[in-house]
């Protein structure tokens, strides 16, 4: 992973001139005075979307999806925008980010700071009481951040409709009140979108709701604890309006006439065979599902992850859910996203962690000065070479995941736990343990007793003589019998 930036560009990134000029505002629509926050995990350090509030005097809301305006400081041609496009993608690791761009513009020029004014490139719509849209609007803007809050913090908003911060869950650790607008906003927000799901779901989505396994780690970044991180209303919130303007953006694009060249994120549709065998797996702990069409094929996977939510095999059954999945990539040939159930769909919300967003902005950009299509062949180039370097990226971030869960496990070497049997072969049985979802794998030679045989049918590893029987989904208690770091690899044995 290249983590640190070659001297040049870290020379011609602090050479950017990061001013905001009356020059520059004047070319842009000015949201300055339009009530602005961010709302981002507690440890985030840049901020690239914030959302703007605004009650009109027809009864309707204008809502603002404002997105760093990377494309501004990031030009094309420059060796700053030759090493972005390399690295392609940010790479979140459990103790360090390696950055797509330098530090001056990811954590302050890009960063959408609260009090602080801001280029920005912004999808502005009016929405009615239903959540319809009922107008659009894209382009750049200059906005001002009027406040910043952790998910916890808008969700304590949520859940209370309360203005006083408790200390617990406030950024800073002290108790503080909010502006009454804000907390207006933020609950109007939340009620829009939910229906915005509500819709999303009737029209096909998928709801994936699978928790993050995260760590508390010490001054040394050794982990001290693992917990899971799972999204509530607050981060649906963003998330459902992210999506629109995603999907919005290339929406506007896709549609035009003649057709234009953009960058979509594609989604096709699940593989039969691994469908097959899910619903094999699945049959073992009483579910079923129905693979007819695309609309109950959708429904019925909605149903299962619904029904193992908070039993044993609810990790097991979101993971083998999401292995069906095709993977997502980006393409100029746009097919749709089969699971947000959009026929249009765009990265356009995170320029400073993704490429792929930084050149829809300028594609949106050159289209809305009215220039012709741009060269197909040469984005699509650029987009094989982004869905590469996302396929590295998340097996470095899952590497970094699994590197870290077998050295919290090293010290935990006398500790029993409790584990689901999460796979079944041959050789032995792979078990996660349910308080830190790490996975080991218990040997067939390691379980005393007697000679057990791996039964494929029943997913089951059966005693020869005793008939004891091993079955995936199955609970056991385990101990660690050996941790490699240098594999990433945990082996239990029963205890």
């Amino acid at each position: 992973m290249p983590y640190e930036f070659p001297h040049e560009v870290e020379v011609f990134a602090n050479n950017i001139d990061t001013s905001i000029t009356e020059e520059e505002i004047a070319k842009r629509r000015d949201m300055r005075s339009t009530l602005t926050f961010t709302i981002d995990p507690k440890d985030a350090k840049d901020f690239d979307d914030a959302l703007s509030f605004k009650l009109l005097e027809n009864g309707n809301y204008e809502i603002g999806i404002h997105i760093a305006d990377v494309s501004h400081y990031v030009q094309e041609g420059t060796i700053l925008d030759d090493e972005a496009y390399e690295r392609a993608t940010s790479v979140y690791l459990v103790d360090r980010v390696v950055p797509m761009l330098p530090e001056v513009l990811s954590n302050n020029a890009c960063s959408l700071r609260p009090l602080e004014e801001k280029y920005t490139f912004s999808a502005v719509f009016e929405l009615n009481t239903k959540a319809g849209i009922e107008n659009q609007w894209f382009g750049r803007t200059v906005t001002y951040s009027d406040a910043r809050f952790a998910y916890e913090e808008a969700q304590h908003i949520i859940e209370t409709e309360d203005c006083n911060i408790p200390d617990e869950i406030a950024i800073k650790g002290k108790a503080y009140k909010v502006d009454k607008r804000i907390k207006d906003a933020i609950l109007k927000l939340d009620e829009l979108a939910k229906i915005m799901r509500s819709k999303r779901m009737k029209n096909g989505a998928i709801s994936f709701d699978k928790s993050e396994v995260k760590f508390n780690l010490d001054a040394t970044n050794n982990p001290v604890g693992v917990f899971f991180k799972t999204s509530k209303d607050a981060n649906k919130l963003i998330e459902e309006f992210m999506l629109l303007a995603n999907k919005k953006v290339s929406e506007f694009i896709g549609k035009q006439n003649p057709p234009k060249t953009f960058i979509y994120r594609v989604h096709d549709e699940p593989d039969d065979q691994k469908l097959a065998g899910l619903q094999r797996i699945v049959s073992q702990f009483g579910h079923q599902l129905n693979f007819k069409t695309r609309a109950t094929t959708t429904q019925s996977l909605n149903t299962l992850l619904k029904d193992v939510k908070g039993t044993k095999e609810q990790n097991l059954v979101d993971t083998l859910t999401i292995r069906c999945m095709s993977k997502a990539v980006y393409t100029t040939k746009n097919i749709g996203h089969y699971g947000l159930a959009f026929k249009y769909y765009s990265h356009f919300t995170s320029p400073i962690r993704r490429y792929p967003d930084v050149m829809a902005h300028r594609l949106l950009q050159y289209y809305l000065e009215g220039n012709k299509s741009t060269n197909e062949g040469v984005y699509e180039e650029k987009c094989k070479h982004s869905s590469n370097m996302e396929y590295l990226a998340t097996k470095a971030e899952r590497d970094s995941i699994k590197y870290m869960q077998v050295k919290y496990m090293q010290d935990h070497k006398e500790d029993t736990f409790l584990g689901v049997i999460s796979g079944v072969t041959e050789w032995g049985m792979y078990v996660e343990i349910i308080e830190n979802k790490c996975e080991g794998m218990v040997r067939i030679r390691d379980i005393k007793g007697d000679f057990y045989r791996f039964d494929a049918d029943e997913f089951a590893l059966i005693g020869e003589r005793t008939k004891t029987k091993y079955q995936l989904g199955d609970e056991v208690e385990v101990r660690v019998k050996n941790a490699d770091l240098v594999k990433k690899q945990l082996d239990f044995i029963l205890s």
